[in-house]
């Protein structure tokens, strides 16, 4: 299957992208709507990535066991990175394995579910920006989440096996978040990126350096799979790691200028035009890739203080 025949079925649901590989997608793709991974080889089964709520979560696993018999039992769940849109689900995959790089079952811990459902019940009282965390995040209910971290970590690369088939477990993070894994199936070429790839809509950069997110886009392109399940938006081929890859050297570029005239990243965004990529999603969290960019221009980069960069993503998005 194509990346151009997948991009054509971007409908909620599972979607079987190879021979026992599927998505689960989430449109739109925005803020909170991942995307998931099931593969499948005889009654063994895999999980990559759980999603925000249980209900969602839920629904998911539901559509899976219906889909697929075997789902009924997973026996390993993949944590891709430690945003809660793709672990706070964690809960309801019992008795599974939980695997995550080791960057990233530290990261897990330090946003708990509790503290997003109290940032959600105050966010009325704070404002613009509390608005703008309402229109992400407010369509998810964060009560009753118990984080289940990862009982299994490992650092670098880890093959491991379903059934007979073979995956690639590449941690190349630090990027979007301190610990991004990409999980590839090289019999099928398949790629699930989890949120290194964010096909369709601007992505964001909590962690950075940007440059690391570049190096993981060309690892990406070295592989060499047909069809990428991104984190977030439509199943894709190469050409949208190529077009992101394409969109933060650009942002490199127009920050050297821009860091250059004294520009702070919320006025480089506002002056920043976006080209061919005009049309993409969530345009507020470029104030966030300039911010990460700029630090790492300093050459002390440090990862975007989040409240911070919620603060400037809202002023962005009036």
């Amino acid at each position: 299957m194509s990346g151009a025949e997948t991009m054509a079925r971007y409908e909620k649901g599972l979607k079987e992208v190879g021979d026992g590989l599927y998505a689960y997608l989430q449109p739109d793709g925005g803020w909170g709507w991942s995307n998931a991974g099931l593969v499948v080889e005889g009654e063994r089964t895999l999980l990559i990535d759980t999603l925000f709520d249980l209900h969602l979560t839920e629904e998911m696993l539901g559509a899976m066991r219906r889909a697929v018999p075997a789902a009924a039992r997973i026996d390993t769940l993949i944590n891709t990175h430690a945003n809660g849109d793709h672990c706070y689900g964690n809960q309801l995959v019992g008795g599974a394995r939980i695997l995550a790089s080791e960057r990233t079952a530290a990261e897990m811990a330090e946003l708990p579910p509790a503290a997003m459902a109290v940032m959600v019940e105050q966010a009325p009282s704070l404002g613009e920006v509390g608005q703008f965390f309402l229109r992400c995040f407010g369509a998810f209910d964060f009560n009753d989440i118990e984080l289940v971290l990862p009982e299994q970590t490992f650092s670098g690369e880890l093959e491991i096996k379903v059934g007979e088939r073979g995956l690639r477990l590449i941690e190349v993070g630090p990027a979007h978040t301190r610990g991004d894994t990409l999980v590839h199936v090289p019999s099928a070429g398949v790629l699930f990126s989890g949120d290194i790839l964010f096909s369709g809509s601007h992505p964001v950069a909590w962690a950075g350096p940007v440059s690391n997110w570049i190096a993981a886009c060309d690892r990406i392109l070295a592989l060499g799979p047909e069809v990428v399940v991104p984190g977030h938006g439509p199943p894709a081929g190469l050409e949208a790691v190529r077009e992101q890859r394409a969109y933060f050297e650009y942002l490199y570029d127009q920050a050297r200028v821009h860091h250059a005239e004294g520009l702070t990243p919320l006025q480089a965004a506002r002056a920043l035009s976006l080209k061919r990529w005009a049309d993409w999603g969530e345009r507020e969290r470029l104030v966030v890739n300039l911010a990460n960019i700029y630090s790492e221009l300093d050459g002390q980069h440090e990862p975007v203080n989040p409240l911070e960069a919620f603060n400037q993503m809202a002023e962005l998005a009036r």
